[in-house]
């Protein structure tokens, strides 16, 4: 009777240990496939630069130190996004992105502040088109990083408790970085609307 009893308990603990396992490399699957819905749109905001950097060139010949700058950042970001790519758990890896992607949110917000300066540019047609589409990419790479951080919290959370957390350490499934935004507190503010005083 006691070999029958403890032969149940052997059973239950690998199944249990199997299912936590299991839901492991599902949530890391999802931490992946929601990594790929921030790439999607990282790539599209990094192919639209290059047409608004050529569109505000045309306008902005002064400003060549700017225009350079932003190539550059999103060169560094492009470069930062793939070492991501390749190791989605790799922390420094998605501190590099975040850094990267900090730099070239600046470099692009300081060409648009810049934009404003010149008539011609800011009433371009292009400019207008691509401006529109850059805006509204940042505002799907805003909902999926919160998609993204809404996984990885589930993930760290299953390798914090118990008995998860045993099994996250036997399989090295280590906590993931989440993906932070990059925008400055003042930058996040909502902006004040006054009427006449």
């Amino acid at each position: 009777m006691t070999a029958i009893i403890l032969l149940a308990i052997v059973v239950i603990l690998v199944l249990c240990y199997v299912l936590i396992f299991n839901r492991f490399v599902a949530l890391r699957n999802e931490v992946k496939n929601a990594f790929a819905q921030i790439d999607v749109q990282l790539k599209r905001r990094y192919d639209l630069i290059p047409n608004l950097v050529e569109v505000a060139k045309g306008y902005m010949q002064h400003e060549q130190q700017t225009l350079e700058a932003v190539i550059a950042a999103r060169s560094q970001a492009v470069s930062a996004v793939q070492q991501v790519r390749s190791k989605p758990s790799d922390g420094a890896a998605m501190l590099a992105l975040a850094g990267a992607e900090g730099v070239l949110e600046a470099g692009l917000g300081r060409l648009m502040a810049l934009s404003e300066a010149y008539p011609d540019l800011k009433a371009d047609q292009q400019m207008q088109r691509l401006s529109e589409e850059i805006a509204s990419t940042e505002n799907r790479i805003g909902f999926a990083r919160q998609a993204y951080n809404d996984t990885v919290l589930a993930f760290n959370t299953a390798t914090e408790v118990f008995p998860s957390n045993i099994v996250a350490r036997l399989n090295n499934f280590p906590s993931l970085p989440m993906l932070e935004s990059t925008r400055s507190e003042a930058e996040r503010q909502a902006p004040q609307v006054r009427f006449g005083s």
